[in-house]
């Protein structure tokens, strides 16, 4: 875990490390310390989830630092392409996943495996987070919420977005649109901490074009 955050209570720690067992199981691996594709990918991914917390959030609660861990809990379970490839089909991929994934977030720290198992009220806003519920809005909403969406939007810009914009089926048009809907998702403080990474000239160069339509 990312030296910065508050240290987790004793429960809460051996939650993570739960998480960080279950994501060490992805069969999609990467190139990492240990040598080529010997890095489960949803750990990198947990991983560098807990990094931009600890720099979007540095005061994170102990139920936000799990969330954040374990924002794609087993998604190797429901991969994109069992889902039709079409903006519906997305969508409802993304629903899908994020449900299973509370759901079996809440449960595994509810499981033997705890001891003692985190209260139903932690579980339930760990399971609320996971979900993404109540984000912020000019009505109102969930600060933590918003500050774990602004994280899975770093990650995006920070590890996926070179990968991704180079794929056969986007073109600059296209990316560009995705990068304007990142910006609309992200508050002020995560826009600020997008602004100041060291992104590639490509990315720059596209990051720019979208800020020109963006609010």
């Amino acid at each position: 875990m990312a030296g910065g955050l508050p240290p987790l209570p004793p429960s809460y720690a051996q939650g993570l490390e739960l998480i960080d067992e279950a994501h060490s199981q992805d069969p999609n691996k990467i190139d990492g310390p240990d040598g080529p594709k010997s890095l489960p990918y949803e750990l990198h991914y947990a991983r560098k989830m807990t990094k931009w917390l600890e720099a979007r959030c540095p005061s994170a609660s102990p139920e936000l630092q799990l969330a954040c861990r374990a924002q794609h809990f087993k998604r190797w379970q429901l991969p994109r392409s069992s889902f039709p490839m079409t903006r519906t089909g997305y969508l409802t991929w993304r629903a899908k996943q994020k449900a299973q994934a509370a759901a079996d977030v809440a449960s595994l720290l509810a499981s033997p495996a705890m001891a003692p198992p985190l209260s139903l009220e932690a579980r339930d806003r760990v399971a609320a987070l996971v979900r993404k519920e109540d984000l912020l809005s000019a009505h109102g909403g969930d600060a933590e919420t918003q500050a774990l969406e602004d994280v899975a939007c770093l990650v995006f810009l920070d590890d996926q977005f070179d990968d991704f914009e180079a794929q056969a089926d986007i073109d600059e048009d296209k990316m560009v649109g995705i990068l304007r809907k990142t910006w609309g998702k992200m508050s002020e403080p995560g826009r600020q901490l997008a602004l100041a990474m060291d992104l590639s000239d490509r990315a720059k160069t596209l990051i720019g074009k979208a800020l020109e339509g963006a609010s």
